[in-house]
């Protein structure tokens, strides 16, 4: 039966992607890297430094990991100081109407991002009451698509993998939620999250009563 859910950050409860891209482009630009839209939707899902690694390789670039680190801190900054002007207006829609069915029903309630900077966000939302554990990017080795943040969540929570529902906007999410042993929810189209177990064009669809339609067998 299913006891708890696990949510992706990013592209779920809300969406910071176009203050991520902002921060790559200012960097990229220093740097005098080529950075679009194309490659930043390579980064979705993926640490940090990960995403360094596509725009060099995107670049045709290397550099030693001193420099690496250097740099993806120096974005980081950039994106943490974009923060400040996030409110609790900034969930995505439907969202926090998820999150609050789910407290009033009593299901237990995980982050699962990669960000290191989730509680950041989470603060700014004020979203942290919805939830009972949170997994970042500090609390795992291995990011997406490796299963770890899901496994350290439900792990936390007490429960077993198909126990619990995992959402993702990101292709290599909902693979790590796979490798897991994970149900999951895609949010976004087919060709990046069409082979979830339930997927829906946005977090508005994403009710309650169209996921518990869905997985009726395993809820009682």
């Amino acid at each position: 039966m299913i006891k708890g859910f696990i949510f992706d950050l990013d592209g779920v409860i809300t969406d910071t992607a176009e203050l991520h891209f902002e921060a790559w482009k200012a960097l990229s630009d220093e740097m005098g890297w080529a950075f679009d839209h194309e490659v930043n939707d390579k980064l979705r899902g993926i640490s940090r430094t990960d995403s360094i690694k596509v725009i060099l390789d995107h670049n045709n670039t290397s550099l030693d990991d001193k420099t690496l680190d250097a740099l993806a801190a120096k974005k980081n900054d950039i994106y943490v100081k974009s923060l400040d002007k996030m409110t609790s207006d900034n969930y995505l829609p439907g969202a926090e109407e998820l999150l609050t069915h789910l407290r009033t029903e009593g299901f237990l309630v995980a982050l699962g991002s990669a960000s290191k900077n989730a509680e950041k966000v989470l603060l700014q939302l004020n979203a942290n009451k919805y939830f009972d554990i949170i997994g970042d990017g500090h609390s795992v080795s291995k990011s997406k698509p490796a299963p770890d943040i899901f496994l350290f969540g439900a792990e936390k929570l007490k429960l077993q993998p198909e126990e619990c529902i995992v959402f993702e906007d990101a292709e290599s999410g909902i693979n790590a939620a796979k490798a897991g042993g994970f149900y999951s929810v895609g949010i976004g189209p087919k060709d990046r999250v069409g082979h979830a177990d339930l997927r829906f064009d946005t977090m508005a669809e994403a009710t309650l009563f169209e996921v518990k339609a869905h997985f009726k067998d395993l809820f009682s």
